[in-house]
């Protein structure tokens, strides 16, 4: 009997053979559209089944030189091509509908086809979807339990998580930071107790007003509109700012924050968390599956990946947007550019007074006279900034390597920005290296710049350093680091308690946000700062674990230093009052993107993991694999920098990298510091170029942390919208623009669904608890 209904087949559609009985054991097999077989040469039929032997003769691979009688005529001369045009899909579908028709005979009405009307429809349904979806060989986990471990544990490590989530999830609510879209679609239905259904890629739309390449502003960056000033009163109650409307500070302006209470507690939730035994094994099989799953992708669709990217104009690795998420001002040009420059200083500003040394004034000739030095003699050796193997895991002679021969003088003199000629040759040298930035076009940069919290007047000099400078460039925002140096300030009496510090470094930011006309420079700064980041090293001795016995920063008069998670909690908690209080005068707001397991306890991790929108570093992220499942989950940036990790802390090829790549984490290349660890004009290039080569990355994956590093910057959310594309803040392939980005839509369909998956498994068998 012939087929019930005839319908064309596309080659990558599927047959799905009835089985006598439904395993209890997950399998895994290779399909398009939530379909269990298929993609090209993926008809694999029963033995049994009467399909067998057309299915065997489709199977057969053209062998290059011959004609096979089967396959099309481009098959012959290049079988690896993927069919890109209509008439040859057309050709495909007859050719599959003629052979069916030939090789199935006639058999009882029980016995019919496989294509059923049900099958038909299906099929049909997804015709009419395939422009919105890409076409590629998924990989499918089915059977009754698809997460390997019994129901119980699968339970328990549902409700840990989903837990965890809800956590991380309250406190970037509070601070403003951003949260995964996909994620917190799925913790919603728990809150509002309903059923979770079934999620779909979002459709495309396109917004014609957005070419590639922003608008060029001709307009003076510093000229900013100025809110009216307000009389609001600013007072620090256990080492958190408020804000109040009166005087008498008894009508509070309202912003919500964690209390130190609650961060206790939830700090011992989640490292308790971590240590869970079935948690750990749970967290561990599902990132390893997620590193097969993408060995797998990569196998079956590396081809179609390549073939979908050469088929854009005008666009490569070269000439996509990329982000140098972690650098520092102070050493953001490569030693060769360093030298270069202060032997042209030397040579046209050699009278110039630029230091005062014993009381006495000196100029840019007496230091370097003072030093038996001249133009001639140096060179990049006797700079010696650049790291090397004597630096490893010796992060105080890395810190040394700062002193340009040796000299704190010289560093006072050229990279620092308040000294006795107000930083000006340090702007000279940030404005050659974003001068550099726009010639290249398509890389940028977020430079840290230094608040030490000494004094209430830093932030006013840095502003104030800027505009006379002129330090602004379109590739260019910055982020403020706050060296955790309060032993240090101690010891100098410089300082009575930790709350000098808060108040130095927070009160300014409150008050130029109240009475903005009384700060003008600190305020049209402000506009272009995208956040807070806390810095020093991690491998310092301390005691990680905080309680509610410890003393409030007024107390904290001992010369001991805090701990990270005392550093990090009351700069999340004053950034969070602020940016409720900046938001609510229409004023930008600011994210937390601290260094984070570069060494130390994995206890940084979870502070980084609670209250920072993303992280620099993550290397200990390896060893705790509660924690990288969950930075997988909520989709939280890490700026790594392979370079700088081989130079301080982790050989190159020990780096877990390509292994968070793999597996789904939002991964970004970085340079840290390019003085001491880059060679080249061009240090993010050479990151990227040197990665390539060591773990040999495909263009797809090149373009992937390209675009993982714009993704997670600061640059603000128009400008994004140029360089990713119009829809870009949308899930999976709606919000992916190839002719931008260079990342296949396959590859951005593979993450978002497989975060899908993993978001799936867990949420499927939380119990919903009844309400009474």
């Amino acid at each position: 009997m012939s087929l019930r209904g005839v319908h064309a087949l596309d080659s990558t559609d599927s047959i799905d053979i009835p089985e006598p009985r439904i395993s209890r054991y997950p399998f895994v097999t290779t399909h398009r559209v939530m379909r269990s077989i298929s993609g090209p040469g993926a008809l694999t039929p029963r033995s049994d089944s009467p399909t067998s032997t057309a299915a065997a003769r489709l199977s057969k691979t053209p062998v290059p030189g011959e004609v096979s009688e089967d396959g099309l005529p481009n098959e012959i001369s290049a079988p690896y091509e993927v069919p890109q045009f209509p008439i040859e899909q057309i050709e495909k579908k007859l050719q599959i509908q003629r052979q069916l028709n030939e090789a199935i005979p006639s058999r009882s009405d029980k016995h019919q086809s496989v294509l059923t009307e049900e099958s038909l429809m299906t099929l049909d349904n997804y015709d009419a979807e395939e422009h919105e979806l890409p076409n590629f060989q998924r990989v499918s986990i089915s059977g009754e339990d698809t997460s390997g471990v019994p129901l119980e544990d699968l339970e328990r490590a549902s409700t840990l998580l989903i837990q965890a989530l809800e956590l991380r999830e309250r406190y970037m609510l509070h601070s403003g930071q951003s949260f995964p879209t996909t994620t917190r679609r799925f913790l919603k239905t728990v809150h509002e107790r309903n059923r979770f259904g079934t999620i779909e890629h979002e459709n495309r739309k396109t917004i014609a007003d957005h070419p590639i390449h922003p608008p060029n502003d001709k307009s003076d960056p510093w000229e900013l509109e100025f809110p009216a000033d307000n009389d609001y009163e600013i007072k620090s109650i256990n080492g958190v700012f408020h804000v109040y409307k009166d005087k008498e500070c008894t009508q509070e302006v309202k912003c919500e924050y964690p209390n130190l209470k609650e961060f206790v507690n939830d700090m011992q939730v989640m490292c308790n968390m971590i240590v869970d035994g079935p948690l750990k094994s749970f967290c561990y099989r599902r990132l390893c599956y997620l590193s097969s799953k993408f060995q797998l992708h990569v196998l079956l669709n590396e081809l179609r990946e390549l073939a979908s990217q050469k088929a854009v104009p005008h666009r490569d690795f070269y000439n996509i947007r990329k982000v140098d998420t972690h650098i520092h001002a102070a050493s953001c040009m490569n030693q060769k550019h360093l030298l270069r420059f202060i032997k042209k200083t030397l040579k046209n500003n050699a009278d110039e007074i630029v230091t005062i040394t014993k009381g006495q004034p000196m100029s840019l000739k007496d230091v370097f006279q003072s030093m038996n030095l001249t133009t001639y003699d140096l060179t990049v050796d006797m700079l010696d900034v650049h790291a090397d193997r004597n630096t490893f895991h010796r992060f105080d002679k890395f810190n040394s390597k700062y002193n340009p021969i040796g000299e704190s003088r010289l560093r006072e003199v050229f990279l620092k920005t308040d000294n006795y000629s107000n930083g000006k040759y340090f702007a000279q040298i940030i404005k050659e290296v974003a001068f550099d930035l726009e010639e290249s076009k398509y890389q940028n940069t977020e430079l840290r710049l230094s608040i030490y919290g000494k004094s209430p007047d830093e932030w006013k000099k840095l502003a104030r350093w800027a505009i006379e400078y002129n330090v602004h460039s379109t590739n260019v925002r910055w982020l403020i680091q706050i060296p955790r140096l309060y032993d240090i300030f101690k010891s100098n009496n410089l300082m009575n308690s930790f709350q000098n510090i808060l108040d130095n470094i927070f009160k300014p930011l409150f008050e130029a946000t109240s009475r903005p006309s009384e700060h003008p420079d600190l305020h049209r700064f402000l506009n272009y700062v995208i956040g807070f980041d806390s810095v020093d090293d991690e491998s310092k001795p301390e005691n990680p674990i905080i309680d509610l016995d410890i003393p409030t920063p007024e107390a904290w008069s001992e010369e001991e230093n805090p701990p990270y998670a005392y550093y990090i909690y009351y700069m999340y908690a004053n950034m969070t009052v602020l940016n409720q209080y900046r938001k609510a005068r229409g004023m930008n707001t600011f994210v937390l993107r601290p260094h984070c397991g570069e060494a130390g306890p994995v206890q940084h991790l979870v502070c980084g993991y609670l209250m920072a929108e993303n992280i620099s570093h993550g290397l200990l992220l390896r060893k705790v694999p509660v924690l990288q499942y969950l930075f997988y989950l909520t989709q939280i940036g890490i700026a790594m920098s392979p370079l700088s990790n081989n130079s301080l802390f982790l050989n190159y090829h020990r780096n877990p990298l390509p292994e968070y790549l793999a597996r789904g984490l939002i991964v970004s290349l970085s340079t840290d510091d390019p003085l001491q660890f880059h060679f080249t004009k061009e240090p993010l290039m050479e990151e990227y170029s040197i990665a390539a080569q060591v773990w040999k990355l495909s263009s797809c994956d090149m373009c992937e942390l390209a675009r993982n590093s714009v993704i997670m910057s600061g640059f603000p959310h128009k400008v994004k919208q140029h360089w990713l594309g119009p829809n870009y803040t949308r899930e999976g392939v709606a919000g992916n623009d190839i002719t931008r980005t260079n990342v296949p839509d396959i590859r951005v369909a593979y993450r978002h669904e497989t975060l899908l998956d993993e978001l799936s498994n867990i949420f499927k068998v939380h119990e919903i608890p009844k309400s009474e």
